[in-house]
């Protein structure tokens, strides 16, 4: 999101020509003036939008914290480099902080592919990484488990824990654990569309005292887009922060 917070040099308001403003200043002062309708994000764009993380490919499939992330899919990448550049033959993964049940993977088509935690099916309510923390710090790990076997208790305590909560017998703790997780779900996108890579660069230098701040009639800075308010632009940042 930096994009929208870095002043570019084709950005120019007529009452401060030398001034170069950011996308967020230049929709501010010409929203003030054309209005706005507000249009509701897709499916495809809440998974364009959030967090991003960059990780490889093993025969075993996509490992996150001890989840394993697999698909049929995922086949021919196995092992495979990604033809991203400069990031050491990861892949682009997607997730939602709120529910890591699971991932979107960017593959060569440019889609964002569902890919499912492997126990996802045992486990029917979302949950954070801040609950699967807690499992495994109280779970118990027998040293004759191999990763597998270790991660599909840990699945099996999760559910545990959350049928304790769902029947009343958890403890306080457990349960403000998994309020704290209880959100909505990201919106269903089956066909996602092919997306743009992250924009780099150094922010321009400028000069002179003109400011945003002085045209009275305009919202301020700190203002969000209405378009976006509300929608989750915004918000999946922000929450991506807290992580």
């Amino acid at each position: 999101m930096h994009y929208h917070h870095r002043p570019h040099e084709g950005l120019r308001h007529p009452m401060m020509p030398r001034k170069a403003l950011t996308p967020n200043q230049m929709w501010a002062a010409l929203v003030a003036v054309a209005g706005h309708v507000p249009v509701p994000l897709t499916g495809h764009d809440y998974l364009e939008l959030l967090p991003v993380r960059w990780q490889t490919i093993t025969p075993a499939g996509i490992t996150i914290h001890h989840r394993t992330y697999d698909h049929d899919l995922l086949a021919p990448y196995r092992g495979q480099a990604s033809p991203v550049a400069g990031r050491g033959g990861k892949w682009e993964i997607h997730y939602n902080p709120h529910d890591v049940r699971q991932i979107w993977i960017r593959l060569p088509d440019g889609d964002l592919t569902e890919i499912p935690w492997i126990h996802r099916d045992h486990v029917h309510q979302p949950f954070n990484d801040h609950t699967w923390q807690h499992i495994r710090t109280h779970a118990q790990h027998s040293h004759h488990d191999d990763s597998q076997q270790h991660e599909a208790h840990l699945a099996d305590a999760l559910d545990q824990l959350m049928r304790r909560v769902h029947s009343g017998h958890a403890t306080t703790t457990e349960q403000a654990l998994l309020a704290r997780a209880t959100t909505l779900p990201v919106p269903a996108a089956r066909h996602p569309h092919p997306g743009t890579g992250p924009i780099t660069g150094e922010p321009a230098q400028h000069d002179g005292d003109d400011s945003i701040d002085d045209l009275d009639d305009l919202p301020e800075s700190g203002t969000r887009p209405a378009a976006a308010a509300g929608f989750g632009l915004y918000d999946a940042h922000e929450e991506a922060d807290k992580w």
